[in-house]
């Protein structure tokens, strides 16, 4: 099977170049100008396009058990809606029940995942302690190709991590060469103040914004650094919705810290108001944590992405239909938490990043795939345009106008945050493992084509890490101890 994409413009997160790419065998074959490819290949025409790295969605929720429900999303729809929005890939997440087992929740979602028709791989939540999730966490990346763990600091009652299981669990993952990745917000707050304003008599979704103010992400976020940098590990800090947990990543950053920050398509360009709607179902449809925030916050995070502080986009892709979420009717706190955007996060990052004059299309590279990529371990396989790299692109027509809507998108789910947007730029095609499997609007999937990609831990850079805090740690100091008579 092979493939020739003739006529475009290839942008990577390095370089932009007139080049022909061809594929074959799932792969990267070469890339050039003029190629000598054997006859048959299926020629795609990329004339007047570009020709970008797949997407990679580092944060999704496909088939997720939560708030007393189950996302109406699954693996298989949700990677094809991905697809038709130029992903290629996505990182999903394996939450464990408190006292579960890792490698029982890891099973579970593997099997799960069987019918994704798109790349996936897998974070894996720390939810509790004991010494089985020590053990678990070594299997996890030594034979199951994981390199990170997701820590809960919200969620009260349920999945919250208290800094016990952070500590424990950030320093078995600085052992293993793993990331510890977090959702920083301050549980206990949160739940003080969601008990404060149901008395006040704030039952719909205007309470939730209300309960989860930015100064307790801000706070979790800078806690989390903060023990980070203690135990000498890296930090990958997710959905970084608002101005505070922003200035605690820069901070750290400046500081020499390598903490990694990630923000959502939708907390860039959806504000609080939206809590506010008259309509109960609408409002409540927004309702996700971090919620969004104030067009204040909007700007500084597009500062954040601009300056490099915050270094992926993703889309925390868990869906709730409308009956779904009506189990928190009279009670916000039981709205369950969670949007879409993995078919529409590339689309509505081109329109307000590269046409609004915020980004270049590099940069949109980097913030879209490659720096994913490089993050957690899987470039060049992914995130690049280069011989040897898995063949996941998508070619890219700068000048398609579509305006978004759930009457007409691909995810399974009745309602769409970015609903009646207007946006120029989207995927043309994509091609998935050197396979067409988006054209002309439509999708060309089978069950199960997706692929579980493992991904290395990280040795080299912790090895230096460890170095380094060799290297900067006192001297123990030799002094005479009192004796009992003294």
């Amino acid at each position: 099977m092979s493939l020739l994409i003739k006529g475009g413009t290839v942008v990577t997160a390095d370089q932009t170049m007139r080049a022909d790419v061809y594929c074959a065998d799932g792969r990267i074959a070469a890339v050039g100008e003029a190629l000598d490819v054997p006859a048959g290949a299926e020629v795609i025409d990329a004339g007047g396009a570009l020709v970008m790295p797949g997407g990679i969605d580092p944060h999704t929720h496909m088939q997720l058990p939560f708030m007393g429900t189950v996302t109406s999303e699954d693996f298989e729809s949700g990677t094809a809606a991905a697809l038709a929005g130029g992903t290629t890939s996505i990182i999903d997440f394996v939450i464990p029940d408190p006292q579960q087992p890792l490698m029982d929740a890891f099973r579970t979602w593997r099997g799960w995942a069987e019918k994704s028709v798109a790349d996936y791989g897998f974070h894996v939540a720390v939810t509790w302690w004991d010494d089985s999730v020590h053990a678990d966490m070594g299997t996890l990346v030594r034979d199951e190709g994981v390199n990170s763990f997701k820590h809960f600091m919200a969620y009260k009652g349920a999945i919250m991590a208290p800094d016990e299981v952070l500590v424990r669990s950030f320093e078995r993952a600085l052992e293993l060469g793993a990331m510890p990745t977090v959702h920083a917000e301050n549980g206990e707050l949160v739940w003080t103040l969601q008990q404060k304003i149901k008395e006040r008599g704030f039952t719909g979704p205007e309470g939730h914004p209300l309960s989860r103010p930015p100064e307790v992400e801000g706070e979790a976020a800078n806690r989390a650094i903060r023990i980070a940098q203690v135990l000498g590990v890296p930090i990958y800090i997710v959905h970084v919705s608002c101005k505070e947990s922003l200035e605690a990543i820069t901070r750290a950053r400046l500081e020499g810290q390598r903490v990694f920050g990630e923000v959502l398509a939708g907390h860039l360009v959806v504000d609080d108001s939206v809590y506010r709607h008259p309509d109960w179902d609408t409002a409540a449809a927004y309702v996700m944590s971090p919620p969004f925030r104030s067009k204040e916050h909007q700007a500084a995070l597009w500062k954040g992405l601009q300056s490099g502080n915050l270094q992926t986009t993703a889309t925390d892709h868990c869906c709730f239909c409308a009956d779904q979420k009506r189990m928190g009717l009279g009670d916000f706190t039981k709205i369950p938490n969670g949007t879409a955007g993995v078919e529409d996060r590339m689309a509505v990052l081109w329109h307000h990043g590269v046409n609004a004059g915020r980004m270049t299309p590099s940069e949109f590279v980097a913030a879209t795939s490659a720096n994913a990529a490089k993050i957690f371990n899987i470039y060049p396989r992914k995130g690049a345009i280069t011989p040897g790299a898995d063949a996941d692109l998508v070619v890219w027509d700068p000048k398609a106008s579509r305006t978004i809507s759930a009457k007409t998108h691909h995810q399974k789910i009745d309602f769409n945050i970015f609903e009646g947007m207007t946006v120029e730029g989207s995927a043309a095609v994509t091609v998935s493992a050197g396979e067409v499997v988006w054209k002309n609007g439509s999708l060309d999937v089978r069950t199960g084509r997706g692929r579980y990609v493992k991904r290395p831990n990280f040795s080299p850079m912790f090895e230096a890490l460890g170095k380094l805090a060799a290297r900067t740690a006192p001297t123990p100091v030799d002094r005479k101890l009192p004796t009992a008579a003294e």
